[in-house]
């Protein structure tokens, strides 16, 4: 970044801070939490522990403050995920691409959670993560299994990443920052 792009980003953050909610979720063991530490760290722990409940954490990415929350996603869990979606700037839907058996269980979670009237409109972005493995689905096989085509009320957008080698990573940092709330 030259001097003077960054003179004019100081410059802009003194006029307009752009703040954004989300809300990740998704079948346990997806990578939501790794996914969150990558995004605030840029590296990638192969210990993680599930995640009980959830987690809030708060990033700072140029001029924009994201909250995250990370929630937890094994079934008793998941009757949360609506309260914690409610009003946020998008939903972050996780996938482990790799894990072709447990596809069928996350299409099912996420449509049941999307026909909630509370969230019509939110954005969702479907992430398709652990790419980095041999058995990792493709995006338009992703997309055919998650049935995202029929999802039609609310933008949707769909990325193969790899948290562990931080696949697609930037692009996933773009979409969600392109998606914030400008507060001047």
């Amino acid at each position: 970044m030259g001097l003077w792009e960054a003179f004019l980003n100081w410059l802009r953050s003194l006029f307009f801070k752009q703040e954004m909610e989300l809300s990740l979720i998704g079948l346990q063991n997806a990578g939501k939490t790794s996914l969150v530490n990558v995004i605030a760290t840029g590296g990638h722990s192969e210990d993680m522990i599930p995640t009980v409940g959830f987690n809030m954490r708060k990033v700072m990415k140029g001029n924009v403050t994201i909250k995250l929350w990370d929630l937890g996603g094994q079934p008793r869990f998941r009757s949360m995920w609506e309260r914690y979606c409610r009003g946020v700037s998008a939903i972050v839907y996780v996938v482990d691409a790799a894990d072709r058996e447990n596809i069928p269980i996350s299409k099912s979670e996420l449509h049941d959670l999307l026909c909630k009237p509370s969230l019509n409109g939110i954005p969702l972005l479907v992430l398709g993560n652990k790419i980095d493995k041999l058995d990792a689905v493709s995006k338009q096989v992703l997309i055919d299994k998650m049935d995202l085509s029929s999802i039609r009320d609310r933008e949707v957008c769909c990325y193969m990443i790899s948290c562990k080698n931080s696949t697609n990573i930037d692009a996933v940092i773009s979409w969600l920052v392109k998606h914030s709330n400008t507060k001047s």
